[in-house]
Formats: C-alpha cells, structure tokens, sequence
C-alpha cells in the first residue's frame, strides 16, 4: 500500500448555522465610518438618490461598497462578502437595490459628484481634526508645505465602454487624472483628493487636465488652507508633478494662485561647453536618500544661471541631477562620464539644493498610492455608463481614503502598520475570522487570542471607540 505524506492537513468540510464570520477585522472600517458619521452626511448629500420610503438608505449602500473594495471586491456584487454577516454589518441592499441607485447615479452625474466632494470634504475636516499634532493642515507651511502630486494613469479595459478610447501604449480604455496628497512617511501613506477619468487618448501633458483635477484637489481641502475671506493660501501647498505638468500654463496658473511648484524638466538641446560643465563635479554638492542620509554616488547643483528659462512664473529655478546610469540603460547627450542627469523646475522659497532634489525625488511615492487605488477598484471600471465607472472610481477613493484615514488618527505615531497598502491590510487584518456570539442581551464579536493581529485589532476598536465618545460629545469639532 502506498502511504502518501500529506503538505497540509486534510479536513473533511461540511455547512453550519453558526455566526461565523470570514472578514471580521473589517468591523474596524464599519465601525471607522459610524465614528464619522457617515450615514448622516450620506443622507444629507444624497438623499434624492433613494426613494423616501427605502430601508436602503444611500449611506448603507455607499458604506456597503466602500467596504467591499477595500476587502477585495471588484464589482457590486462583492457585498454579498458582508450580506453574509448580518449581525456584523447590519442588513446588506441586495444587487438589484444597488443597481437601481447607480442608475439614478447615470441619470443625475454632476448631482452625485457634487455631493460626494462635499461628502467628502467633511469626512477629511473631521478626520484631519482628530488627528491633533498629526493634522496635515496644522503642520502646513511656506517651509514645509502640503504636498499635492499630480499624476496621469492608465486603466485598461476589455470591453466597449461608453468614452474609452486607445491609449499612446496601444491599449484600450482610460486615462485618469489623479491628484494626491503626500504628508510624509511618519504619519502614513497619504490619500487621494480627486480622481478625474479622462478617455484614454487623453495626453498626459494635457495643462487644462492638471488645472481641472488640481482645482477638485483644493476644494477638498479644509478651512485650514483658506483664509477669513475665503481665499486659498496658496503658499502653504506645493504641486509635485512629473514631466508632464511643466507646461508653462500650468505653472502659470499655480503662480497666479501663489502654489508652489517642485516638476520634473525635459533638458533642452544644449550647446556643447554645458556638457562639458556637467563633468567638472567640483561645483555639484552631495545628494541625499529618502533618510536625509548623504550619498557618495549621486550629485545636484542649481544651474539657473546657466540654463535661461524663458516664459515660465518670476522665481523659477532649475536644479539638475546626477547619477551614475542604471544597468543596461543607453546613456543620451547629457550623459557623460557614465552618469545620467536629469532636471527640475520649482519656485520654492527654500533653497538648500540636496533637499530640494530629494523632496522632489520622492514623487515616486505617487506611483505606489495609484497602484493601491487601482487595487482598491480604479483598475476595474466594471460599468459601460461614464458616470457610473467615474462614481465607482470615486467609491475606490473612498476606501483608499479610508485605510489613510485611520493610519493618520487611529494608529499610533511609529506604528509598523502606519506604512501598510490596502493589499497588506486585507490579508494581515481585514480577512481576520471571527464569531459572533450573543450573551447578557448583547452580541461580541470573538477573535481568536493568537490571531497574528488580534492585538492591533483590539487596539483600533479601541481607538475608534474613544473617538466616537469625542466626537459625540462635542470634543473634537471639524
């Protein structure tokens, strides 16, 4: 007889009635969105979306999808996830329910946008509020502003789908234009203020995209940024963008509102004494890392009085960089002596030439935050109506914002899980199994003492807990 050696243990299955629950730790986000309010602010933005006699208010349903993206979802029919856990997230709309409501969505599109930056706007003043020395508001200065990246991406799609078109990679889909605010490693990994789906031959450098999402970006700030008058202080924000948004129209229009600037340059056809300059690193001064830690192998220098720029806003510096070239990288004219140079334009009041170059340099955090929100539901538009896959991209922020919300309040400064993506969340926390059980005339939710992060789930509940007593009360006010 042969004995095979089994990998895993092998468990015969068989149904229950027991209240088990296979994404328990979400109860951290369904009871983050109750602390916020959310179901009042969702009824006074879009009640005319929900019949007056619906059980399903638009909050519930709203709320229902947030959360199935931010579990993994990648259609509306992902909630049945959470209608399988009444007793955990209350009575879940079923599919027909929901597609009604994206229905009047398509039928009333700028209603919907209109109420859900307001919507939320209020959920980042709260938020914000409650995050005390952490709030990103209060710590903004000319010195050290809020940083807004700006950035185009791709989606692909498969299907025809009302305004796709083919994309300058020979794909097919949509061209989104993303704006993102970046307040620094330590306090997270940032959030998305707005998401403006473009069809896919849109260009990237497009001046008028950038105005448009920039301008969804900044009424989404809070009071803090305006002043009694109403007026933007513009020099608390710097725009942080690639190659893309250096089109003097659009660094016009970021002067014209004082925002500061920090954008990467294409190198113009330059005469061949420059090239020559660059090699004399004598007159270059060190670099640094992500951790403000001086580099042996890279180099930078303001050369703005050795490159003229003509037409671009009064204050506009050009800083260059260089670096030995990646491994099978072809060098170009600029790079000599084995070293790729690159550029950047900013008009930033500081002029300490390493930081500058190594602020700018971690724009690259941009590109992590639209892979989470592709993962959170941008990279799946799953409806042929416009208005529809724009109102489920602004769902997808929703749930992103979520997660960088409760980083940014709910977590301790330093905490390890401060610098987590969604993907990380959902299979270390939000996949946590548990079971409800019911005893002394109320329900508790068990989790498993050795879950591997049991600990950090009863931390947030806590967390969240105390928050809502405070917002309750009156004590922390937006």
């Amino acid at each position: 007889m042969n004995h095979s050696t089994r990998v895993f243990p092998a468990l015969p299955t068989q149904l229950t009635s027991q209240a088990l629950v296979s994404h328990a730790g979400l109860s951290v986000l369904s009871n983050f969105l109750n602390a916020l309010d959310f179901q009042r602010v969702c009824e006074d933005r879009f009640s005319q979306f929900a019949p007056a006699t619906a059980t399903h208010r638009p909050g519930r349903i709203l709320g229902a999808l947030a959360l199935s993206l931010a579990a993994g979802g990648e259609q509306a029919t992902d909630i049945d996830q959470l209608r399988a856990a009444p007793d955990l997230f209350g009575p879940v709309a079923s599919d027909a329910t929901v597609s009604r409501f994206m229905h009047r969505i398509k039928e009333q599109p700028e209603a919907f946008s209109y109420g859900f930056a307001t919507m939320t706007r209020t959920l980042r003043s709260k938020a914000w509020t409650a995050a005390g020395p952490r709030n990103p508001a209060r710590q903004a200065t000319a010195n050290n502003p809020l940083i807004i990246d700006v950035d185009a991406s791709l989606v692909h799609v498969h299907s025809e789908k009302e305004h796709s078109a083919g994309t300058y990679k020979g794909g097919y889909g949509f061209s989104p234009m993303i704006a993102m605010a970046d307040y620094g490693k330590p306090n997270g990994t940032g959030e998305v203020l707005a998401v403006h789906l473009r069809p896919g031959n849109r260009g990237a450098n497009s001046a008028a995209s950038h105005i448009e999402v920039l301008t969804q970006a900044l009424a989404q700030l809070p009071d803090d940024f305006y002043d009694e008058h109403g007026n933007l202080i513009g020099e608390k924000i710097l725009v942080r963008t690639d190659s893309a948004g250096s089109s003097r129209e659009f660094l016009h229009h970021l002067d014209s509102l004082r925002i500061q600037f920090s954008t990467s340059y294409s190198l113009p056809v330059i005469k061949e004494r420059f090239i020559r300059w660059i090699d004399e690193k004598k007159f270059w001064e060190p670099a640094l890392d992500a951790d403000g830690v001086q580099r042996d192998n890279a180099w930078v220098i303001d050369a703005s009085k050795v490159i003229e720029l003509k037409d671009y806003p009064p204050g506009t510096r050009i800083y260059l960089r260089a670096e030995p070239l990646h491994p099978g990288a072809k060098a170009n004219l600029f790079d000599t002596d084995g070293n790729r140079v690159t550029a950047f334009l900013t008009n930033s009041p500081r002029f300490n030439v390493a930081f500058l170059d190594a602020r700018h340099r971690a724009r690259g955090r941009c590109e992590n935050r639209i892979k989470t929100l592709k993962n959170a539901g941008l990279g799946k538009l799953p409806y042929w109506s416009f208005a529809a896959n724009q109102a489920w991209a602004d769902l997808a922020m929703l749930a992103l914002n979520l997660v960088a919300w409760l980083q940014l309040v709910v977590l301790p400064s330093g905490h390890e899980a401060s610098c987590w993506d969604v993907k990380r969340w959902r299979y270390r926390l939000f996949s946590t199994a548990g079971k409800i059980v019911s005893g002394g005339r109320q329900r508790r939710l068990l989790i498993h003492e050795s879950a591997p992060e049991a600990q950090l789930l009863f931390l947030l509940q806590q967390s969240i807990g105390l928050l809502f007593h405070r917002w309750r009360h009156g004590e922390l006010a937006a």
